[in-house]
């Protein structure tokens, strides 16, 4: 991975944190269902859920859409912007996976952080984009850190992996020890996944997971839910 300097590593590090205030840990993208049906019921099966779920849909569609989202940023080009995020919206199978990517999104917009010139130029854009996704705006805020597309797609798939490992723990319910056991065994397959991304074309972008789709629906209603998707 290319080197960052320190600035744009604790900028990186910010972006990525559970303590940022967008409400990822509300929500637990259909893991909740998956548990509560039995599918994931130890440590084993849970590895195995997160595993596939973040190989076949979100490194496969949602880390190539976020460097597309980089690379658009970087062009100035809001035309480009609009039908990623028009895409990725579509993309969202079920009410309450679409509901979280417009809340994050939507809080994500109001973190503090930018200057007043960077906040200006991203309202412009999004002035023509009636509802911005998480994915567009967290590619704003790391091609704005100065933050480029291999350590971006790197931060974005270890939180989305760390925030699914904490769910499980509390679902399951798994200990702290089997939970650190699951993200080492998950760190090790980020890298091959940040590459497959980077050189993914979009006409290979897939997130067909109709499992994930299932849980995500059949959530909805859950009768006892801790979490919102």
């Amino acid at each position: 991975m290319s080197a960052l300097d320190p600035g744009a590593l604790s900028r990186l590090l910010r972006l990525c944190s559970p303590t940022l205030p967008v409400g990822g840990y509300s929500y637990s993208q259909g893991l909740e269902y998956a548990t509560d049906q039995g599918w994931v019921q130890d440590e084993a099966s849970a590895l195995a859920w997160i595993t596939d779920v973040r190989e076949f849909s979100v490194a496969a569609f949602e880390a190539p859409l976020l460097n597309a989202c980089l690379q658009a940023w970087a062009a100035g080009n809001s035309d480009a912007l609009g039908e990623l995020n028009a895409r990725f919206l579509a993309s969202r199978e079920c009410a309450e996976f679409h509901a979280e990517t417009l809340q994050m999104g939507y809080s994500l917009r109001r973190v503090p952080g930018d200057n007043e010139d960077a906040r200006e130029g991203l309202e412009a854009v999004l002035a023509g984009i009636e509802q911005p996704s998480y994915p567009l705006l967290w590619s704003h805020a790391a091609w704005r850190a100065g933050i480029g597309p291999e350590p971006a797609l790197t931060g974005y798939l270890w939180a989305w992996t760390e925030n699914q490992v904490l769910g499980a723990i509390k679902l399951v319910p798994l200990g702290q020890s089997a939970g650190q056991r699951m993200l080492a065994r998950l760190n090790d397959g980020v890298a091959d996944l940040v590459e497959g991304a980077l050189r993914r074309r979009v006409t290979h972008w897939c997130n067909f997971a109709p499992g994930l789709a299932m849980a995500g629906a059949l959530h909805e209603t859950q009768y006892s839910r801790l979490f919102r998707s």
